[in-house]
């Protein structure tokens, strides 16, 4: 069986940390320790996590969220041209707000890499059914046939319970 290649936006990282959320952070933190320690699957980030952790005004927060990419050696993919046009097509047809440009990157980067899964904490703009499906439908209009789903760490991290 081949290794499910996934996708992190900021908001998983993020829960590592989140002291208001114990339930959230505690599933996160198997995530990565069940899964992404062993190595168990190839996960990814991009130059878009890489600036919105730059955009952390705690200076130690942010070089705790820089730690967990390096530590774990998470793939960094870059923000392309075709990215940018897709992402834009995202929000231009409601799949993502207006409003949430970094969101629609997210999904155009997970989307151009032909990942598996992209993973957030974020329900509202991205893991929900309604937005998997709307990119889905442009997605395949688009020419991108690969079956990108948009859920939570939840669902990688109790697969096997």
């Amino acid at each position: 069986m081949r290794q499910l290649k996934i996708y992190l936006d900021t908001s998983v990282i993020n829960f590592l940390f989140h002291e208001d959320v114990p339930e959230l952070r505690k599933i996160t933190e198997e995530f990565f320790e069940k899964h992404v320690s062993r190595g168990e699957y190839a996960v990814h980030v991009s130059d878009v996590v890489l600036q919105e952790i730059d955009e952390t005004p705690d200076q130690a927060k942010r070089e705790r969220l820089l730690g967990v990419i390096r530590g774990f050696g998470l793939r960094v993919l870059p923000l392309t041209d075709e990215a940018i046009r897709l992402a834009s097509t995202y929000m231009t047809e409601g799949a993502i707000p207006p409003a949430k440009l970094e969101d629609a990157r997210h999904v155009a980067i997970a989307t151009c890499n032909q990942m598996d899964l992209l993973l957030s904490w974020n329900f509202k703009h991205l893991a929900n059914i309604r937005r998997q499906t709307a990119v889905r439908a442009i997605n395949e209009r688009e020419g991108y046939f690969y079956p990108l789903r948009l859920t939570t760490p939840m669902e990688v991290t109790y697969e096997n319970d």
